[in-house]
């Protein structure tokens, strides 16, 4: 639910392409900035992100705006006026269970396209039953997780403190090889580099 997530992911992903002679591992980590947050019905995300920061509506819109141009540059469509406030906690139980099956990429990036573009409600199962469907992930194994209260919290937990213990305190947070790593949507050129470090 990060937009920065998603522009970030399309940055990686330029950048891997100009290595067309390396094969590359992404494994998709889990991390909540606010895993207080309640679904919040009725209430517009411009709102919500002006209250959380003590800014004017008009301010959160304009804030908004900066960012969807930015998501335009890398080929993406934010509708912010669609976005539904929800935990993703959910979700990232989802994701989890997409990685044991090789499926995190596909997760990620269909869930990223029903959150922004789309204004899905990721915390809703239905919906996240259809799009992890959609995604490669079978019904039943997807209603398993729904259902219970532990599937794969600890792999959510797991990761979110390893993401303290290396000091993570904001997202989008790439790390390559355990030793570099790039923080924030950076630009293309900035992965390159890293990815060039990387492979010396």
């Amino acid at each position: 639910m990060c937009p920065f997530c998603y522009i970030g992911k399309r940055q990686l992903e330029t950048a891997l392409k100009q290595f067309p002679e390396n094969e590359f591992e992404i494994e998709w980590k889990s991390f909540q900035l606010d895993p207080s947050i309640t679904p919040q019905p009725g209430k517009d995300v411009y709102t919500y992100l002006a209250e959380r920061k003590g800014m004017t509506v008009e301010q959160s819109k304009e804030m908004h705006k900066g960012v969807t141009e930015r998501a335009k540059s890398v080929g993406l469509d934010y509708n912010f006026d669609k976005a539904v406030i929800s935990n993703s906690l959910e979700a990232h139980r989802i994701i989890q269970l997409a990685k044991t099956k090789k499926l995190g990429d596909e997760i990620e990036e269909i869930f990223f396209k029903a959150y922004f573009t789309e204004g899905r409600d990721l915390n809703d199962g239905p919906t996240l039953i259809e799009l992890a469907e959609k995604a490669g992930l079978n019904k039943e194994d997807v209603l398993k997780v729904l259902q219970s209260d532990n599937l794969f919290i600890k792999e959510v937990e797991s990761d979110i403190n390893e993401a303290q213990e290396i000091g993570v305190q904001g997202v989008p947070f790439f790390v390559f090889d355990r030793k570099y790593a790039v923080s924030g949507a950076q630009p293309v050129e900035a992965f390159v580099q890293t990815i060039k470090e990387g492979l010396k």
